[in-house]
């Protein structure tokens, strides 16, 4: 294989992450016999095959060999486990129509998958191992979505949903066939919205695809190239109506240049009959003869170019059939000098050394939190901020870059909103990059603080256990988990697992929970892993990329104590849509109260008399029953707690004896 076709064959496994600037059949179909010249014969022969990690950069330390996880035995079903703070309730294996379940590259459903859903012209020209890898693609699980008690898990191959009324015993409703990539799903009502991108996405969610294309003209194989105009090709959001769970019903589908590689869903606090849909498109532009309008040009070529931009679709709640895209805002552009292509991410880091700079064209994901107005976008080379107060029209109010972050990929903001969490791909996905010789700056969490809508670096944070060759491991997606006092986050690390930062300190972020897998195949990279590891309603749930879908329970720990479980078990919500960030509310009970003083005794904020005789009047308090007397006694503590609030150096401590001051004032019965 050429390197052209090893460059192709590593995109089409990452394309859920990165931008494929030529389609996936075109690619997959450019099959050539040469051999690419490779470290090591195995990688001449599978590009998958895992590569030696290179010497770490002067200054820099990878992961913890040392690790209980950096050594766990592979398997797909019966692979080692490790967990600390996390108890896993259950694994729910893919539907079957959902699943290669095969690991013969001969099998018929194998090469129905290669050339319907993927478009590859001869598959009998690829190597095996290549064969079960692509395939493996086209089933593989994205984003989650929840409402009441549903979850909705993307996949490339459609959608399926879940019964998750008891969580330990998840079932499942529905299966949806729609293929088109990635997948992803959000809900609002009586409605759900998925994302398309890739190019064998139908008007109709056919499976057959389109026919493959022609071989290329003799001298141009390794040439990339547009796949032939389809009238029946959809690339872009489809809207379904989900009022029957068990059988949605599509009511729209808007077209977009880019297709939606993911979508952000935003309601207006002040519009109660549209909610809007920001599309991040980071694949190739399709030709005006497919959808009218398109054009990838540079923007000083045309400046009507599909490139450096998002769409917003506005979607009427009583006519969702008329949704359309109202506006293309420019959030890359230059406001001194108007040029479209306003950003750089400044050069970053590659596999031998600095890279130069390049523009960036393109929203990998963005978190709107309407109820401050801002959103975050994680656009390839930089990391911005949106004023979203006209949702129509965001218009950017910062930007950042980093030559530590080769990829910028999604982002979430702290429940008060005064930190930003950026997460870099590097790797896209599909490499191993959490190695013991991975720099632990690369392809890590920033974490920025927040303030006069400026954003300012603190410091980063990395998967601390180390992971191996054939594992591709990375930051990926993950949401709070509602501890009040606290700012903890969630998140999937594709085959590292899960694992649950506090970044309360931003500049000293720390794991306090985590879970674990040992590799799919211990000699290949096969792609797998938490895609997407979310808290909801009291609950962890993980999209597991080849398994299925993943249910956890947090346990308590030295990090995380019952009280403080407690307190975000007490947090209930009907929707939840991760990207469109929620204000987090915790009830005035006792029982928070409990976990403001577990953190206050952690922190050793207050004195161990003050802490017992806190506990003791909150005892009292639930014994008798709420009774005025015992309430009188919770309401004299207060006083103290507001006054150590004041002389506290600490603003993680004040705010926690603010809010435990005004509980035991008013608790509520």
């Amino acid at each position: 294989m050429n390197r052209v076709h090893i460059f192709a064959f590593r995109m089409l496994l990452a394309s859920f992450v990165l931008c494929c600037y030529f389609s996936v059949r075109t690619l997959a179909q450019t099959a050539s016999p040469s051999p690419a010249p490779s470290p090591t014969p195995a990688a001449a022969a599978n590009p998958f095959a895992p590569q030696p990690a290179p010497p770490l950069p002067a200054g820099m330390t990878g992961s913890d060999v040392n690790d209980p996880r950096a050594n766990l035995s592979p398997g797909m079903y019966d692979a080692g486990e490790a967990a600390q703070g996390l108890k896993h309730l259950m694994l729910l294996k893919k539907p079957y129509a959902f699943d290669l379940g095969s690991n013969d590259p001969n099998d018929p459903k194998v090469n129905k998958t290669l050339t319907t859903v993927l478009g590859v012209l001869d598959p009998s020209k690829m190597p095996n191992a290549n064969k079960l890898v692509l395939a493996g693609l086209g089933f593989a699980n994205s984003d989650l979505a929840f409402q009441g008690k549903r979850l909705f898990l993307g996949n490339f191959y459609g959608v399926n949903i879940y019964d998750i009324s008891n969580p330990a015993k998840t079932t499942l409703l529905t299966s949806m066939i729609c293929p088109g990539g990635q997948g992803d799903v959000s809900v609002y009502k009586n409605l759900m919205f998925m994302s398309v991108e890739m190019t064998n996405g139908r008007l109709d969610c056919g499976t057959q695809g389109f026919p493959p294309e022609p071989p290329p003209p003799a001298g141009q194989e390794n040439k990339p190239r547009l796949p032939a105009a389809q009238k029946d090709r959809f690339r872009g959001v489809r809207i379904f109506d989900i009022a029957d769970v068990k059988n949605p019903k599509q009511v729209a589908a808007v077209q977009t240049c880019r297709g939606s590689h993911t979508h952000t869903l935003v309601v207006d606090p002040n519009d109660k009959d549209n909610v809007y849909i920001y599309v991040s498109g980071t694949s190739f532009v399709r030709q005006s003869e497919e959808l009218a309008g398109c054009s990838g040009e540079a923007p000083e070529k045309d400046p009507n170019t599909a490139l450096f931009r998002i769409d917003v679709i506005k979607v009427p709640l009583a006519a969702p059939q008329e949704a359309q895209v109202v506006s293309s805002p420019r959030v890359f552009i230059d406001p001194r000098t108007g040029a479209l292509n306003g950003l750089n991410n400044g050069g970053t880091h590659g596999k031998t050394g600095l890279e130069k700079p390049s523009d960036s064209n393109q929203c990998h994901d963005i978190t709107v939190y309407s109820a401050i107005g801002l959103a975050a976008g994680a656009c390839s080379g930089n990391g911005i901020l949106l004023d979203i107060k006209d949702p129509v029209h965001p218009k950017r109010l910062d930007a950042v870059n980093d030559p530590n972050y080769s990829y910028w990929h999604s982002a979430s903001f702290s429940n008060d909103g005064k930190k930003v969490v950026f997460t870099d791909e590097w790797g896209g996905g599909l490499g191993a990059r959490c190695r013991a010789n991975d720099p632990n700056k690369w392809g890590a969490d920033s974490i920025f603080s927040l303030k006069n809508n400026k954003l300012s670096f603190a410091s980063y944070y990395k998967l601390p256990a180390a992971q191996g060759d054939s594992e591709n491991c990375v930051a990926h997606n993950g949401s709070l988990i509602p501890v009040p006092g606290r700012d903890i986050e969630a998140q999937a690390w594709y085959q590292g697992g899960i694992s649950i930062m506090d970044f309360t300190d931003a500049a000293h972020p720390v794991e306090i929970a985590y879970f674990d897998r040992g590799p799919i195949d211990p000699k290949m990279l096969v792609l797998g892993g938490d895609w997407s590891a979310y808290w909801y309603n009291g609950h962890i749930y993980a999209s597991e990329i080849a398994r299925g879908l993943d249910v956890f329970e947090l346990t308590p720990t030295k990090f995380l104590t019952q009280n403080e479980i407690n307190a975000a078990e007490a947090v209930r919500v009907a929707e939840l849509n991760v990207q469109n960030q929620e204000r987090i509310e915790w009830p005035r009970t006792l029982g928070v109260a409990k976990a403001y003083v577990d953190q206050l005794e952690r922190s050793q904020a207050l004195s161990a008399d003050q802490i017992a005789a806190l506990r003791k009047s909150i005892q009292n308090a639930e014994s008798s029953r709420m009774k005025q007397k015992e309430l009188a006694k919770l309401k004299s503590l207060a006083p103290s707690l507001e006054k150590s609030a004041v002389n506290t150096k600490s603003a993680a401590d004040s705010t926690r004896l603010q809010a435990l001051a005004e509980i035991l004032k008013r608790p509520a019965r």
